[in-house]
């Protein structure tokens, strides 16, 4: 299957060293990945200075002290262990565009654009999915709401293990292909929000706890304030750890779980565990998540678009580095496998 082929994975074949050595379609892959950081660093900046927004610095403690931190230890285990390299530096990677990406989706709800509720539910119904019956469902099915929930909530764990998995296999150019593809899919989905915004089903259904006394969903109205004042500009606060998740169309959680299966895949074992966990996210997205049905669609839409495109930048910067690589026996150009 053409989405599951991988770059170089890693994976030293039976004649080669049991330690993988430095690979150039992973670092310029690593400059790839840093530029598009600055890029979205700048974007928000500059946003958050023409939008009047306040920074919450304590919000990025994490960023300005553990992301220098993991660079150094990526710098220090350069010539030691590469596993250990780039698991660093990856977890920094991540690190630090969240940290910008999060205020940039505050950003773009600010903007203010009407409304798209009613046409997104309205090509629910059309579609014949009826989101008040699967809430109706799940409460009548409360015992089995813990496992969707904890589902829905494994998202930031999930990228850190996804990370820490790739690295220590040694799958080090697939590791960069799922930190871009996680990249594009963010500010792609943060980008059609802008344009196409939506407070999502509890606002537009205008639900309360009494709708669903015997669970208690992930996300619920809990956003609702933060984007409303966004909107109607009574809310000028940008922050990294602790925003809130105001994102409905499309789906990032959907286009996440889709990235992380493609990312694990070549994971011996692991893929089936990365399967059945976010199935199950990507599921527990409507309720947990208070997402439209074609929230999810569109999530899944967004990241095989955005996959393919990681893959070709991946190709593109191992043809420019020659056909063999040293990071393995997968040939990403190809899709085949030794």
């Amino acid at each position: 299957m053409a989405f599951f082929d991988t770059v170089r994975s890693g994976v030293a074949p039976a004649h080669s060293p049991a330690r993988p050595v430095a690979d150039p379609t992973a670092a310029a892959l690593d400059r790839a990945i840093w530029a598009g950081i600055g890029a979205t660093a700048l974007v928000a900046g500059l946003g958050a200075l023409m939008g009047g927004f306040t920074v919450m610095w304590s919000s990025f403690a994490f960023a300005l002290v553990g992301i220098p931190l993991l660079l150094a230890a990526e710098r220090v285990y350069r010539r030691r262990d590469l596993r250990l390299a780039a698991a660093a530096g990856g977890t920094a990677q991540i690190a630090a565009f969240t940290a910008f990406g999060a205020p940039l989706s505050y950003l773009a709800a600010s903007l203010g654009l009407p409304l798209q509720d009613q046409p997104l539910d309205a090509i629910d119904r059309a579609l014949g999915l009826d989101w008040p019956a699967l809430l109706a469902w799940m409460n009548r099915n409360a015992a089995l709401h813990p496992l969707f929930n904890a589902a829905y909530l494994s998202f930031a764990a999930q990228a850190t293990l996804t990370i820490l998995a790739l690295a220590f296999t040694a799958r080090l150019a697939q590791l960069r292909l799922f930190i871009v593809a996680f990249m594009l899919a963010a500010v792609v989905t943060i980008a059609i929000s802008a344009l196409l915004p939506a407070q999502g089903i509890w606002g537009h259904y205008d639900l309360s706890a009494a709708d669903y006394p015997a669970i208690v969903p992930a996300t619920r109205e809990v956003h609702l304030p933060i984007f409303l004042g966004l909107r109607d500009g009574s809310f000028r606060l940008l922050m990294g750890k602790g925003s809130e998740g105001i994102i409905t169309f499309p789906s990032l959680h959907a286009a996440l779980g889709v990235i992380f299966i493609l990312a694990m895949w070549p994971v011996p074992g692991l893929r089936w565990i990365a399967l059945a966990v976010n199935l199950l996210m990507i599921a527990a997205t409507p309720v947990d998540g208070g997402h439209y049905f074609i929230d999810i669609v569109a999530g899944i839409a967004v990241a095989l678009a955005c996959w393919a495109a990681a893959r070709t930048l991946a190709r593109r910067a191992e043809r420019r580095h020659g056909a063999r690589s040293p990071l393995g026996h997968r040939d990403f150009a190809s899709g085949t496998t030794a």
